[in-house]
This record gives structure tokens, sequence and C-alpha cells, in this order.
């Protein structure tokens, strides 16, 4: 096959269907492969290919039809990614490949067809849908293809792309499925492509860069990276989170050496006090608060002091960092020592209940970093189309890179004067009652329609907390039942109960409204409708399931249309009682629902 760099760049690129995305010519900079030729001198374009290279070109095309239905039929081998079943044929890959001649030559005879996962084959990390057909495509014509924008870009729209984590990501992955099955023309392209990543990404998505160069022996890849992650300010916790000792102690080595040649020591910090920090971030990965405020009582220093929150938000468990927000205390818009707030921090980690937890107690979404970043940019430069584009569909987890993008650029737009409704209130005995079962309902209608975003505001209003409602579940309650009765508790004991389950239900509710507008709205207007039954599909008469399954699946498109319209409101900035059609009035004229 045509090995498309340096001298084969002239012909590799007399054809249109040679045309890259740029990094096949090794010696040529300026060519972007936007025109076939684009890289030819002016002789060697008039040169009309002969036959040898049209043959070559017609057998390249030929055997990428092989990748594609229908031929697909013939092959006799498949491997999986991400779920997706890849045909191949054993024949060509082991031509082109030693290390597939060697897994093909371990297997045994069996029928049908043999099968392997990508994560057997390439152990050592990721290699996704997309940058496995990358190789494939190159194994069988000899030709480079183009990143599919769709996983090698961000959805931040002033971004070139050039330098963001998805077109980092996708490289990485290429150049690791290179190195593993020991594709060296196309791995050094790749690497290429890397390298020039390396001075512009920002220093923490040179981080997988460096993995894979130190994974693969990448030496001149791995160098440069480590140069750059001297020359950085990221902290030492994040290189030793990253990497290991022997390449932190090479990075810190280098800093050392550049602070003696080129400018005075700084004055050193207490090492008593740093190692106080360090326990306190050990305790925090042990989810051990108890720890923790001993730790801040013995060394006399504070939650700001140790960074505390920064560090949860960005390693522990999002219950963690709300319970260490609890405490009190910590200034939750601080900024590192790289100028990062909490906010900042999480928005590169991509959780939704840390984002949401730091949010509930006023974290400020405006904030930016020292290079103007707020957090909804960062979520954006870290999210490809496919991912935020994907369609969820009614019932389904929702993606998180695309939840933490809604709530923050929700957030950067929320009138902070929305009046919150108390739970608290003092009602009679029957109005608690009914409100409480009718909080109850709502949130378990939530948890059927909406179970990630329910989830995310149940965690964060801590309705877990009260032990009535930690067990609760729509699927084997039947209505109206607030729980087990203990008959040795007093009725006091018992409306306090029931006072401290109806506030952190409408803590839920309350957030619902806050993240997810849409959404609530459409649970208001099944509430309204009076359409609760429907939870217990299995309750009633054959007849009554019949009808209340049926009813069910009616909601179900109008559920997605609003789930749609409460994602497209984070991009759109705008909010509309009307912006949901009347669920009320549609249902009213179906069959089987009562008016």
């Amino acid at each position: 096959m045509e090995n498309p760099t340096e001298s084969s760049c002239s012909r590799s690129f007399a054809s249109s269907s040679y045309v890259s995305n740029g990094s096949s010519c090794a010696n040529h900079s300026v060519c972007n492969g936007s025109e076939p030729g684009s890289c030819m001198t002016g002789s060697q374009r008039n040169t009309t290919p002969g036959p040898e290279i049209n043959g070559l070109m017609r057998l390249s095309t030929n055997l990428e039809n092989l990748l594609h239905e229908p031929y697909n039929g013939f092959s006799d081998a498949e491997i999986e990614v991400e779920g997706v079943p890849i045909g191949v044929h054993r024949c060509i890959l082991a031509a082109r490949s030693s290390v597939f001649r060697e897994v093909f030559s371990r297997e045994k005879k069996h029928e049908g067809k043999p099968k392997y996962s990508i994560e057997e084959l390439v152990p050592s990390g990721k290699v996704g849908y997309e940058a496995f057909r990358i190789v494939l495509n190159y194994l069988y014509t000899g030709r480079l293809k183009s990143a599919p924008p769709e996983v090698s870009t961000c959805v931040e729209k002033v971004c070139a792309h050039d330098d963001c984590r998805p077109a980092v990501d996708f490289a990485v992955e290429v150049v690791r499925a290179s190195a593993v099955f020991q594709i060296q023309e196309l791995g050094s392209v790749w690497q290429r492509r890397l390298l020039s990543y390396v001075e512009k990404a920002q220093v923490e998505d040179v981080i997988p860069i460096l993995l894979v160069a130190s994974s693969c022996h990448l030496s001149p890849l791995d160098t440069h990276c480590i140069q750059r992650m001297a020359r950085s300010d990221l902290d030492d916790i994040s290189l030793e989170k990253s990497f290991s000792r022997e390449i932190v102690e090479e990075i810190l080595s280098l800093r050392l050496k550049s602070r003696i040649d080129d400018e005075p020591l700084s004055p050193k910090k207490d090492p008593l006090q740093l190692k106080n920090f360090k326990r306190i971030h050990k305790a925090l990965d042990s989810d051990d608060l108890e720890l923790v405020k001993m730790l801040l009582m013995e060394g006399n220093t504070t939650l700001d002091d140790a960074e505390a929150l920064h560090y949860a938000a960005a390693y522990c468990d999002s219950k963690v960092v709300a319970e260490l927000l609890e405490l009190g205390g910590a200034d939750v818009n601080k900024r590192n020592s790289r100028g990062y707030t909490v906010l900042h921090v999480a928005a590169m980690r991509q959780e939704p209940a840390v984002l949401v937890a730091l949010l509930s107690k006023e974290a400020r979404a405006c904030e930016l970093t020292s290079d103007g970043r707020s957090g909804a940019r960062i979520c954006r430069r870290l999210t490809t189309p496919k991912d935020y584009n994907t369609h969820t569909e009614q019932g389904q987890e929702s993606r998180k890179e695309k939840m933490c993008i809604d709530i923050l650029e929700r957030e950067e737009r929320r009138n902070p004067l929305v009046e919150n409704v108390s739970a608290s209130a003092m009602v009679s005995p029957e109005e608690l009652h009914m409100k409480l079962l009718y909080l109850e309902n709502r949130v378990a209608f939530a948890r059927v329609l909406f179970p990630t975003e329910a989830k995310l505001a149940m965690d964060n209003a801590q309705a877990g907390a009260t032990t009535e409602f930690a067990g609760h579940s729509p699927s084997t309650s039947s209505r109206g039942t607030l729980g087990p009765v203990d008959l040795n508790e007093t009725p006091t004991s018992v409306i306090k109960k029931m006072y401290s389950r109806m506030a952190a239900l409408q803590r839920t509710v309350d957030m619902g409204r806050r993240y997810f507008p849409h959404c609530s709205e459409v649970l208001d207007k099944l509430m309204e409708d009076d359409m609760s039954d429907l939870l217990f599909l299995e309750n009633g008469t054959l007849e009554e399931q019949r009808v209340k399954r049926q009813r069910f699946n009616e909601v179900k498109d109008d559920v997605q249309k609003a789930f749609t319209k409460d994602q497209v409101l984070a991009k759109s900035g705008t909010s509309s009682s009307s912006s949901t059609s009347s669920l009320k009035d549609r249902l009213r004229h179906r069959p089987g629902v009562k008016k």
C-alpha cells in the first residue's frame, strides 16, 4: 500500500479520493488537503496519473467498500467497539499488522465468526468507535481519513478545534491504537498532530497526551509533554493524581532546576502544614468527614487553607462535597493557586451533582478564569457534538456532559430573586397529609419520567436523609402509603417526621424547578390532571390496568417534547409558560382519560 508520507504526498493527492484533513504530508505544514494536489509542485500537478497509480487507487477504493454494507456480509470476524460489532477480514488485517496476525493465529477453529472486543485488543486505554474506524480504513486502503467532527470537535462556537479536549482525545485514541497494532506510518502522522497540541492546549488537556506517550514509549512526544508540564503551573496534587512517580519526579526535578537557574527560590511552605493538608485530602478520599474536622482543629487551619473544597470537587464523591459544604466556614467562590474557583474545578470534572451542590451554596457561575473562561465554557470545550446532541429517550439516563452545560448556562441567566415556597409553614393535619401525598406522587412521577434529573434534584435536596423516603419507590409502594407505622411513636414524633419528609420533598421540587423548568412544568400538568395513578400500573382490574397503560403510553410523546424543550432552553435563554403546549387539553380529548 502507498505510504502517505513525504515522497508519496504528490501521488496521494492526485485524486480527490485521497484528500485528507491535512496531516498526511509530513514535510508540508501548509498543506491542509483543501484541494486535490495542493501539496504538489506545478510540474507535478500537470502530470496525469499513470496506469499503476490509477490501479492502486481503484484497489484502495474497492478494499474500502469491504468496510461498508452490503460488502460487510463477507467479513469473517467481528470486533466490538463501544457495543457495536464491526465486521473485519482477518486476511487483510493479518497482512497489514503483525499484531493482528499473531492474535488471529491463536484463534482455535470453531463454528461461526470469531469475536473480539477492543478492550481485549487494546487493554492500555480507550479506543472509541470512530477512532478505530480511522485505523481500519488506513489498514484497508493505505489512505488517511479525516476525523469525524462529531467526535473530534467541541460545542464551543468560538473554538478553532485545534487544541480543545475532544480534538486531543480523538488523536490520542488513534495514536494508541496505531501503537498497539504497530502501524508506524499512521501513528507518526497523528503523533505530529499531538505534538502541535502540546504547546497550544490547556495544560490539563496535555495530561492524556503525556499518558499515551509514556505508555506507548513515544519518546519525542513524551519529552515535549514533560517539558510543558514543568513550565506549567499545574499543582503537585494534580501531577500525583495523573502520573506515575517516575514522571512526577522528572517534572518536579525540571521545575527545581528552572527555578534555581532563572529566578530566586520562593519562601518555603511550612512542611508540617503541608503534611496536614495531605492528611485532610486523604481523609476526604476515605469519605471521613469526622477525621477532616479533627485534622482542622489539630492543625489550626481552615478548609480554605487546605483548598479542601477544590480537592473534593475534583476527586471526591458528590455526597462528600455536599457534606463538606454543610460544615460551613469555606468560601465556595475562593480561587486556588491557579486562579480557579471551586466551580471551575467541578466544571472540568463534568459531574452534575457536584455542580448543583456548589450552585445551591451560592457559587457564582459567571466567575471567569484568568484566560476568560466561565464554567459553562469550560464544559463546552470538553464536550463533543456527539455527546451533546445525543437524543435522550424518556426514562433513559441523560448525558452528564449536556446536563452540566445546561445547568451552568441556565444558572448564568437565572433571576436570583426567584421566590421559593416554604414547605415548613404550619398547616392543619389534613392539609399536611394532602400536601405530602401530592409531593410524594409528583416526585415519584419525576423518577419514572426523568430519572437522571430527579435523582440529581433529590440528592442535592438531601431527600434521602429522611428515613421514610429513603426506600420509597413508586413500583413497590401503594398510593397514599406514607411508610411503615410505628405504634410506639407519639403523635408529635409522627408529625415531626411528616414535616421533615415534606421539607425534603419540597426541596426536591424546588431544585427541579430551578434547573429543569420544562420538565417541572410537565409534572405540574400531570398532577393537575390527577394522573398520579399511572405510577401504579399493576393495581386494579385487568381493564383498569389496560386503560392506565394506554394513558401512560399516550403521554410519552408529550413528555419527550417537553424534555427536549427543557434542553433547548439552556441554549436559547428564553422561557415561556406557553412553550409546552397544553398537555391537559390534549389528554382530555383522548380515549380513556377522565374529563
